[in-house]
């Protein structure tokens, strides 16, 4: 088991096709949505530049120091366009979207509430763990671990929405996993993208109860087309609500 964690710190392995024999929070979406998108890779893009940059400033320092930016006015300028033709990349971020970010960064180490979280004496980033739960191997990797809590570094567009965007975007799923996974409390810390205002959400057992409820049912879903007793033809899955 200490092999396996010692390869899924490197994000290449944890992303790559050792990470992708385990299940991850990131797929209690597709299976409970859309999971005909189960396993199919996601094309790397802006959004997910902007979270890896926020992580990487205030956790991992030393790889976001180089992290590539354009000075331009938009994604929609040529000079845009032809850089991540001739640089065949599928993004770059806008400089003022990076300085933005570390504009975000500075406001959150600059608060010594939340200072002394992230950089706490004995403090753990980016560890790897796998454990089985409901039945299937899962994989997390924690941002900060102490003594007594994982913390977990979210950006959202209105902090007085968060608590419905914890629910969107499965961060009830992800405290559940996590909590099993690292036998420690998670909570998140919050920056608002637009604002900067600052949030500290702790997690209530009823938020776990419903985390682990989508990990049951996307269990089941697993199960029910991909599992090796599989019962359906995924491409037999369609949507029935009622209007």
């Amino acid at each position: 088991m200490n092999n396996i964690i010692d390869l899924l710190r490197d994000d290449n392995n944890y992303y790559g096709d050792i990470g992708r024999k385990y299940m991850s929070n990131s797929d209690i979406g597709t299976l409970l949505s859309n999971p005909k998108a189960f396993g199919v890779p996601r094309q790397d893009n802006a959004t997910f530049g902007k979270g890896r940059l926020f992580h990487q400033s205030i956790l991992e320092p030393e790889k976001a120091k180089d992290f590539l930016h354009l000075d331009c006015s938009s994604r929609n300028s040529k000079k845009y366009k032809d850089y991540i033709a001739e640089n065949n990349l599928p993004f770059v971020l806008l400089t003022k979207e990076y300085n933005d970010i570390l504009g975000s960064v500075e406001v959150m180490l600059g608060n010594w509430d939340f200072f002394t979280k992230i950089r706490e004496e004995g403090v753990i980033y980016e560890e790897p763990a796998v454990k089985e739960i409901h039945g299937k191997m899962w994989k997390g990797k924690a941002d900060i671990i102490t003594d007594t809590h994982i913390y977990d570094l979210k950006t959202t567009n209105d902090m007085y929405k968060f608590k419905w965007s914890a629910s969107k975007y499965n961060y009830d799923s992800q405290a559940f996993i996590y909590q099993q996974l690292f036998g420690r409390k998670m909570d998140f810390l919050v920056i608002d993208k637009n604002t900067n205002l600052l949030g500290h959400f702790t997690t209530t057992d009823e938020f776990i109860e419903r985390g682990e409820e989508k990990v049951r049912r996307a269990v089941e879903v697993y199960e029910k087309y991909f599992g090796e007793n599989a019962t359906d033809d995924i491409e037999s899955f369609y949507i029935k609500n009622v209007l």
